[in-house]
């Protein structure tokens, strides 16, 4: 296959826990691409971060694509704003948070999957509202 291409029409959304207040648009991963790592635009409520964790072996890359926030990483805290780009070293704790009036959206990547995409697919499926077509669109 020389290329893919992600439908946002067709693309499925998660949240991995009912009380998460983020969500996951799955572009690419080992279910539809058969690759080792995943693609997703992460979805962020206002006020919403995700949990404290870390990778033992997977670089975690995040571009926002529309919102503010902070990042959280190892004790320092650094603000996020759309067309800013960061990237997590395996073994960093650490948390995205939307500090914003809206919601944030990032592309977040993370290589090797490590588990990821499974953890996400788990979850529960979330409805993309107008708002998030309207985002995911441009």
């Amino acid at each position: 296959m020389a290329f893919s291409v992600a439908d946002l029409a067709r693309a499925k959304a998660f949240r991995i826990s009912p009380k998460d207040t983020n969500y996951f648009v799955m572009l690419f991963d080992q279910v539809t691409d058969q690759i080792d790592n995943i693609f997703v635009i992460e979805i962020f409520k206002v006020g919403g971060a995700t949990p404290p964790n870390e990778h033992s072996r997977a670089h975690e890359f995040f571009h926002v694509l529309h919102g503010d926030g902070v990042a959280h990483c190892d004790g320092k805290a650094l603000p996020i704003k759309k067309g800013d780009s960061l990237l997590l070293h395996p073994g960093s704790e650490h948390v995205i948070e939307n500090t914003g009036a809206g919601k944030l959206y990032t592309l977040t990547v993370m290589t090797p999957n490590e588990g990821f995409a499974e953890l996400i697919r788990s979850g529960e499926p979330v409805e993309l509202d107008a708002d998030d077509i309207r985002i995911l669109r441009g």
